[in-house]
């Protein structure tokens, strides 16, 4: 464990996603007096700055997450709130919190001891078939889109909805090919290995997920299959270790479905952690006890993926705060010492461990800001369309 901290204190840990956000929007309606991160929020929340310090964390990606089932305008203004409630976090703990845009700002962030503040759009809903919404996002500051959530959209397929394009539609191709131009990551968590494959073909820059693991490891359709690993080399991308508990664990996935039915029969959506949810939840888990994922299970997910992909392609993004679960010693974003300590164990050098914590995913959004120079350069900006324009 001194090790592990000594390596991120020098080589902290770049996390691809975090839902910080929508727990304070659940919980609080983002009233930070009530959920004031600078002190402990262990009851209520995965994160807090004393963790995010404790478990050595350099720059965060926090996701500005809505729901799949917000719509058109409303999933627009959801998104706008999200923003404004990182932009809250920036600014009130300036500090502990850096805003970053590009890569040269995390590197400055850590140099100046802070934590360099990103932010990921979870869910091509989000920019309601607008490539002008898409645009405003990124001057907004949003330099990641996963291009669905749970639901199939207009444009692409979703991993665990019912495909309706194959894939990408003709749209879709256009949204990753305005993504590449003004340099905002392709985030391929949550979509089919179809869309993957789409995506990947048409992407100019390198793509990411930032909270997905090893299919071959645990067959759930949010994780990514070997085929789809061993293209990123070529691409540049980088794919990032979740540690959510159903994705990563078999036993887990059918207790999960299961958890998951139970709160819809209560008449909670399964990624509700509201207080109310989560007592359900323990209830439920005292008739069935849940199958545990340790450190070492997402260690094994990193081992396969390193394998497959390459050490220059991997990375972590724990979901901390849009799970219910989380696997023992790595509770909250204070675990991050854990999980290296036991990939130091298994061999892992500190080379190999820098890269997975740190410069493959500043590296990723360098690569994509030099692609999204030349593109825009050649081309201005595209104004297709999903449907008329009313």
């Amino acid at each position: 464990m001194a090790e592990a901290r000594e390596l991120l204190a020098e080589h902290p840990v770049v996390d691809g996603h975090n839902d910080l956000p929508w727990a304070l929007r659940q919980q609080v309606r983002y009233d930070l007096d009530r959920r004031d991160i600078a002190a402990d929020q262990s009851v209520h929340l995965h994160t807090d700055i004393p963790r995010l310090r404790a478990g050595g964390v350099g720059a965060q990606f926090w996701s500005v997450y809505v729901r799949a089932d917000y719509a058109g305008d409303e999933a627009v203004s959801a998104t706008l709130e999200q923003i404004d409630a990182v932009a809250q976090l920036i600014g009130r703990y300036p500090a502990d919190l850096a805003r970053a845009l590009t890569a040269d700002d995390m590197e400055a962030a850590r140099t100046a001891g802070r934590i360099a503040s990103l932010m990921g759009a979870e869910g091509g809903h989000s920019i309601n078939n607008s490539l002008a919404t898409l645009r405003a996002l990124h001057r907004l500051g949003v330099r990641y889109m996963t291009l669905t959530h749970n639901d199939t959209i207009d444009w692409a397929d979703s991993a665990t909805d019912e495909p309706r394009h194959g894939g990408l539609s003709d749209f879709g191709r256009e949204v990753v090919r305005e993504m590449n131009r003004i340099g905002m990551l392709v985030d391929l968590s949550h979509v089919a290995e179809t869309t993957m494959r789409d995506a990947i073909a048409v992407s100019a820059a390198p793509v990411i997920f930032s909270h997905s693991s090893a299919r071959a490891v645990c067959d759930h359709p949010r994780n990514v299959p070997d085929e789809v690993l061993a293209q990123l080399p070529a691409n540049g991308g980088v794919v990032m270790a979740t540690f959510v508990p159903k994705f990563i664990l078999p036993a887990a996935v059918e207790w999960t479905l299961a958890a998951d039915e139970n709160l819809r029969a209560h008449g909670f959506h399964p990624l509700d952690t509201t207080a109310e949810a989560m007592a359900l939840h323990r209830a439920f888990e005292a008739e069935h006890p849940r199958p545990v994922a340790t450190a070492a299970t997402v260690a094994d997910h990193l081992d396969h993926m390193r394998e497959v992909a390459g050490v220059d392609h991997i990375g972590i993004g724990g979901d901390y705060d849009g799970t219910a679960f989380t696997p023992a010693g790595l509770d909250d974003v204070a675990g991050y010492p854990n999980l290296i300590a036991e990939l130091l164990d298994r061999g892992w050098s500190r080379a190999d461990l820098a890269k997975l914590t740190w410069s493959n995913a500043v590296r990723v959004l360098r690569d994509a800001e030099a692609v999204a120079r030349g593109l825009s350069a050649t081309r201005g900006p595209s104004n297709a369309v999903l449907q008329p324009v009313r």
